[in-house]
This record gives C-alpha cells, structure tokens and sequence, in this order.
C-alpha cells in the first residue's frame, strides 16, 4: 500500500533574535531568509519550501514578535505573526536555551494549545550546563501546553531530522502545492532586495538604525548575466554617511557581498548598481510602507 502523501503550512514563531530564520533556512536547506544578530532582520511572512518522498513542509518564517516599541513597522509585523497562527497546521515556537524575556511570555497567550504546537530549544550548543535543560523545559511547559518538546542547534544542524518528523507527524494529508524543486514562493527580485538588507545590517552594524529598506528598480536578465538596480531607502540624510563609511567604504563592501550572493542565488554573472534615497519617516506610515512592499 502507498504511503499517503501529508503536505500543510508551518509557522515558525517567537520573539526577536532566537533564531527563526537560521532554523527555517537549515531545514529547507538553503538560503531564503536574511540572517543578522539585529532584530527586525526579519520583516515580512516569507515561504520556504521542502518536499521530500512523502511530505512537503510549507515553512512560514515570521518577524520577531515585538513587544518594547510601537510604530507603523511593529505593528504591522505583529499582524503578520498573528495571521501567521492561525493560518497554518503546525506552530513551531522557538525559544532559545536557557533564555526567557518578557517577549518570550507574551507570545504565549497567541498559540495554540494541543497536538498543533511544538516548542523547539535553539541554541543548545551554547547551553554550558546541559542539566539546567530539564527546569528550563520544566518552567516553559508550566505556562503552555505544547505537545512535544525538541532541542535543537540550527546553526549546527543538531536534532532537525527529529524536528522535522515531530512536524511531519502533524501535517494534514494531500496533495503537495508546489512543485517538488520549488524553495520558496517569494520572487528572485525579493529575495536579492533581502540579500541586501542583510549586508546592510551585518556590515553597517549597530550604527544605523532600523529606518532603512531596499526596494529593486530594475532588474534586466538573460541567459549569463543580470543587470540590477537597487536603491536604499533611508529616513534622514544623516544616515547616508553612515551607509557609505569613509571614502565609501561601507557602501563598496555591502554592495560587492551582496552582488556575489545573487549571483549564487542566480547562477550567472550580476552587475549591481546601488543608490541611496532619503523619504523621510517612511517606517512610521502604513501607506508608505505598503508601497514599499511591506504586508
């Protein structure tokens, strides 16, 4: 008899910086979305896909829950984690060992409870005591009822086949929505707009704060080569010589990191242009944020 074939939406959840999309790009096994040790790196619901022989694992990697700032982006990024649960089949709640905030405790009221949610441990490699794992568990499973537990390290792929047959467990039965080679519903533009943003953020640092977004203005391709525009949308004129770095060093950096992971991402030769534009208060304004492409 054939194994019948389970295939649904899983959300991927939790508060700033534990480690969501490191944990959703290592179990889809490529690189959808951005990474930094910034919060707010992730700012929109992104897909990612994995099929195997008889599943398909429709990953929904969300932003950080936000619960310290208010504002156009917080707010809408909260939305997104709300819909985020109650559209999908299994809800994956990352928590990062040995850790728990005030963030992590306001997320809880949000999840389900029963055989739908997952509380995933990231980080565990980092957990000095390994003893201290079972009361830190212990006080978590206190305030929500998960139905598994599963410590994981995703930067060092540690447990993920385990976690991955925990989800697979709970997907509904039917038909796969995308086709087997399919990594992600987003388009090629949008993820090299993200690419961006993530050398923005590693290599600008601390020093830039969080008003700035990319947005793709053009974008020519054929066979071997693309030819791309992109612009950095900034909120004031005293953050451009911060972007740019001394004699444009910064600038040269990010744009030469970001052009040579596009070119992975695409297989082919890419020439990149970068340009800076100021639109003052952008990330304040749901309107102007909607035009930037944010949900």
């Amino acid at each position: 008899m054939t194994e019948p074939f389970h295939c649904g939406f899983v959300a991927i959840v939790g508060r700033p910086n534990v480690g969501k999309s490191t944990l959703a790009n290592a179990l889809i096994g490529s690189k959808i979305s951005i990474v930094s040790r910034k919060a707010q790196t992730t700012r929109h619901r992104i897909h990612g896909v994995l099929t195997r022989e008889h599943d398909q694992f429709v990953f929904v990697d969300t932003p950080g829950f936000q619960t310290r700032h208010g504002g156009a982006m917080n707010r809408m990024m909260n939305r997104v984690v709300t819909q985020a649960l109650a559209d999908v089949d299994v809800v994956v709640h990352v928590v990062e060992a040995g850790k728990w905030s005030e963030g992590d405790a306001k997320l809880l009221p949000l999840l389900p409870t029963g055989e739908k949610t997952i509380l995933v441990v990231n980080k565990v490699d980092a957990l000095k005591n390994k003893n201290d794992m079972f009361a830190y568990v212990g006080k978590i499973m206190q305030q929500h009822a998960y139905s598994a537990v599963v410590p994981v390290s995703a930067l060092r792929g540690v447990q993920l086949e385990q976690l991955l047959a925990e989800i697979g467990a709970r997907l509904p039965q039917g038909e796969p929505m995308f086709e087997a080679d399919t990594l992600t519903d987003r388009p090629v533009r949008f993820i090299a707009a993200e690419l961006l943003r993530e050398k923005i953020f590693r290599l600008v640092g601390d020093e830039l704060p969080y008003g700035c977004t990319v947005v793709i203005e053009q974008w020519d391709e054929d066979e071997r080569t693309a030819r791309v525009a992109a612009c950095i949308v900034i909120e004031r004129e005293s953050h451009r010589p911060i972007l740019l770095g001394a004699k444009g060093a910064h600038m040269k950096r990010i744009a030469s990191e970001a052009r040579q992971d596009i070119a992975k991402l695409l297989d082919k030769q890419v020439y990149l242009e970068v340009y800076i534009k100021v639109r003052k208060g952008w990330s304040d304004r749901e309107g102007a944020l909607r035009e930037l492409g944010y949900e």
